[in-house]
């Protein structure tokens, strides 16, 4: 048992990360880095990561939901939509700046009501600049933070999710277009549904590479392309392993 065990810390603990970006003394040793999450403006409370979907304030609304089987996506929702979601806050912002910064609350916090999500922006003198800044940055955090289960029995990878896949994937077909990488604002919906599958298979990129049609490599150099994706997927693939070895 404590064999079993061993293994699965060591196929599913190690991180994912570049070695280009360790110092050379450490490249040598082959030594991975601490996991270092990335510097963005904004937070999160909390924000569901079970496969039982996302938390919400209406506990009926979450039960019918549940009986039905079905899951909100957020991700697909128009900036109306969504904002309609969320309670919005302004504030006068600190820091760096110059006065002219802080004559007026052009600070703005989005608080996602189904998710508990809270995302932000201040960097932008405009209120209305830094509107559209936080709702981005929410959409960001759903995709990263809300999971929804997967039936691997007759599991289709999403179109969402093709879309963001190298061209060498087998299972993706011409008519699907060019990949989309991580600067693109459909690249989220594809972020989503790739952790969605990852979460399914208990953050084995072995497995899931199967599944996507693409080696082992090619699936972890995708996932080392954009570094929210990168945590994301290391911090998933270590609760995976903490759960199992307390179960």
């Amino acid at each position: 048992m404590a064999r079993a065990l061993l293994r699965i810390t060591t196929r599913c603990c190690s991180p994912l990360y570049s070695p280009s970006s360790l110092p050379s003394r450490l490249r040598s040793h082959g030594l991975p880095p601490t996991l270092r999450f990335p510097s963005l403006s904004f937070s999160a409370s909390a924000a569901s990561t079970s496969s039982h979907g996302p938390s919400s304030g209406d506990g009926g609304k979450e039960e019918e939901e549940d009986d039905k089987g079905k899951y909100e996506n957020y991700l697909g929702m128009s900036d109306d939509e969504l904002m309609a979601q969320c309670d919005m806050g302004t504030f006068k912002s600190s820091g760096p700046g110059g006065q002219h910064r802080n004559k007026r609350e052009s600070a703005v916090r989005l608080r996602h009501h189904p998710t508990g999500i809270v995302a932000q922006a201040v960097e932008d003198r405009s209120q209305h600049k830094n509107r559209s800044s936080a709702l981005s940055r929410l959409r960001t955090l759903i995709a990263l933070k809300v999971r929804r289960p997967i039936n691997l029995d007759d599991y289709i990878p999403p179109v969402e999710l093709l879309q963001i896949l190298p061209l060498k994937s087998t299972i993706r077909s011409k008519d699907v277009g060019n990949q989309i990488g991580p600067n693109n604002i459909k690249f989220s919906p594809g972020m989503q549904a790739l952790l969605d599958l990852l979460f399914a298979v208990e953050g084995s990129v072995s497995e899931a590479a199967k599944i996507l049609g693409l080696s082992t490599g090619a699936l972890s150099r995708l996932i080392l392309s954009d570094d929210s994706l990168r945590a994301a997927a290391n911090e998933l693939r270590a609760s995976k392993v903490f759960l199992q070895i307390r179960v």
